[in-house]
């Protein structure tokens, strides 16, 4: 398939570090992408640079390349322990792992060190990470700075910066988070400055010309928003007939491999529950699922161990999950921005895909707002009845709210000797109690005596 998505530039045309082109040409990339060649020439001269363009065009490899070449090309001579000379800041754990892997593949021959920190693991394994000198510190704002406020590294030495996907930081509520550390940086003249998003709102480009060195802004348009390789349908449904809907169209389409968005953790774990009573394989991730679970499932998921994911919008932002051809909407998103980034998991780098998105009766009104900012109206498909298909009901058993059949046999001898007990209890307050109609003698209480002191 032609990879539309790629320029015409090829990067050893770059001035780029050897180390640096051995490396993206062991992992496979030749021709820059067009986010790439367009920011790239900027960046390897020093100017600080705002990135827009769509999802999954190269965005990472974009600022990678040019903060490696930065560090390469500027080396400290006696670097301290503790020390950070790039800071990459992602708004999600799971887009500082993918971040953290890209960096590994796209760095392999340049030496460099790379450290990962994020919240919900390994507290004290990652922090041992800075007992030497660090050339690429990626991670979340507050476990970097739950690190800062301790000492455990310093920004003196600092000199590259990468915000990444910066429009989540404000819809995360982590802009102060990101202002406290970008103050405690060396000044904007003395760093490398970089900021990448798929969308750029007003108090983002704010944010950027406050805390950057006059950037340069480029933008890869396109005529809407979304990839134009997506083929996007929408769908109205009634909400009990979402569930029928949604696996009628996977055995119709049969995905190689599809994500399924939901706007709640209830309705994930009903699709779960129903995916795998009707033989469809599946795998669930969301906010309270443990961290190293969500990594394992995302993994398995990506090796081919699943069919569908389900997942919240943790998932929506950042993830370069290999291969995945079909999006489903089971429930549209609140926010328009949101809509383009989950469809964005598919069609990823130049490759094709689709978007089957369910208008349902608690949803639909978010659709206008939605083809106002992809700039274009999502075409409509009829439900045949072939889509509505009967169903395999789970049972109670595999309920996500009642322990499968099995689990905690341990606590059931001890739970019916507590049911035996009390039920024994009941039977003897039962015996003391007088009959129902029996009558009750009347008691007095006694008098008591008034004792006169005795006599000595």
């Amino acid at each position: 398939m032609e990879k539309l998505y790629l320029s015409d530039t090829r990067f050893d045309q770059l001035a780029i570090d050897k180390r640096i082109l051995s490396s993206l040409q062991e992992a496979g990339f030749e021709r820059c992408s067009r986010i790439q060649a367009e920011t790239l020439p900027l960046a390897l001269q020093g100017k600080d640079v705002t990135g827009q363009a769509q999802t999954g065009t190269g965005k990472t490899g974009a600022f990678l390349v040019a903060a490696f070449q930065r560090l390469l090309t500027e080396p400290l001579e006696n670097p301290e322990a503790g020390s950070v000379r790039c800071l990459i800041l992602a708004p999600t754990r799971e887009l500082a792992i993918q971040i953290a892997r890209d960096t590994e593949a796209l760095g392999k021959n340049t030496g460099l060190r790379s450290v990962l920190v994020y919240g919900g693991a390994g507290y004290e394994k990652q922090r041992r990470q800075f007992e030497e000198a660090v050339d690429i510190l990626i991670g979340t704002p507050g476990r970097i700075i739950d690190y800062w406020k301790q000492g455990v590294y310093h920004f003196k030495q600092t000199q590259v910066l990468v915000l990444d996907e910066a429009d989540r930081m404000f819809d995360m509520g982590f802009i102060q988070d990101v202002r406290f550390l970008l103050r405690r940086l060396p000044a904007p003249e003395k760093r490398l400055s970089m900021l990448f998003s798929a969308t750029l709102s007003q108090k983002v480009l704010e944010l950027a010309y406050e805390h950057m060195n006059a950037p340069s802004s480029v933008q890869v348009e396109t005529e809407s928003v979304s990839a134009d390789n997506i083929a996007e349908h929408v769908y109205f449904p009634a909400n009990n007939e979402k569930i029928r809907l949604l696996i009628g169209l996977m055995r119709k389409l049969q995905p190689y491999r599809a994500i399924i968005f939901v706007n709640t953790k209830h309705n994930a774990e009903k699709i779960d529950n129903f995916l795998r009573t009707n033989a469809i394989s599946a795998a669930m991730i969301s906010g309270d699922v443990r961290q190293n679970k969500r990594e394992r499932l995302l993994k398995e998921f990506g090796d081919g161990k699943y069919q569908a994911l389900i997942a919240t919008d943790v998932a929506a932002r950042g993830l370069h999950i290999p291969d995945v051809s079909h999006v489903f909407n089971f429930d549209l998103p609140q926010l328009a921005e949101d809509y383009v980034h989950r469809i964005g998991r598919t069609a990823r780098a130049g490759a094709s895909g689709e978007a089957h998105s369910f208008a349902c009766e608690d949803t639909a009104f978010y659709l206008p707002d939605i083809e106002e900012y992809t700039g274009k109206a999502i075409p409509v498909r009829s439900i045949d009845i072939e889509l509505l298909p009967e169903l395999n009901r789970p049972d109670a058993s595999q309920r996500h709210d009642r322990p499968p059949h099995g689990r905690d046999n341990r606590h059931q001898g001890s739970r019916q000797r507590a049911r035996t007990e009390v039920q024994a209890s009941q039977r003897k307050v039962q015996e003391l109690l007088p009959a129902e109609n029996a009558t009750v003698p009347a008691t007095k209480r006694p008098r008591r005596r008034n004792r006169k002191p005795s006599q000595p």
